[in-house]
């Protein structure tokens, strides 16, 4: 097997992994049990975490593309997560505080533009900090 194709595979399953573990991780912080709750057809959530994945995804390919070696792009992704849930947890109190929105509460009651909102901010980070690689 070309060397190549060997990389690409662990790369790839490697980042699947990561992604996994990323969004049972996510789900640990949420008010509401995630996977319940996409189960039970809640679009809300669903549209957040679909959103959340492609942000993650979308950083962890652009780890990979700069990085020279997995550990390092797998470190990269896992520290743009912590501060995408960092940034997650100061915006949506900022706008609980000063909007009277509380984001988490209308994502559980399956209102789907709270998930679009809180999607959207996990896209705007990941595109920024894609850019800083």
């Amino acid at each position: 097997m070309d060397l190549n194709i060997l990389a690409m595979l662990v790369w790839t399953l490697s980042g699947s992994v990561l992604l996994f573990v990323l969004m049972y991780v996510d789900s640990l912080f949420t008010k509401y049990k995630d996977f319940a709750e996409v189960k039970a057809g809640n679009m809300a959530v669903t549209t957040r975490m679909v959103m959340k994945l492609f942000a993650q995804g979308y950083v962890l390919a652009t780890s990979i593309s700069t990085a020279g070696h997995l550990g390092e792009a797998l470190l990269v992704s896992v520290v743009s997560f912590v501060i995408l849930l960092i940034l997650e947890s100061v915006v949506h109190f900022m706008i609980r505080k000063w909007a009277n929105l509380d984001l988490d509460t209308g994502i559980q009651q399956g209102k789907t533009g709270y998930g679009l909102f809180s999607g959207a901010l996990h896209i705007v980070g990941a595109l920024i900090i894609a850019a800083c690689l």
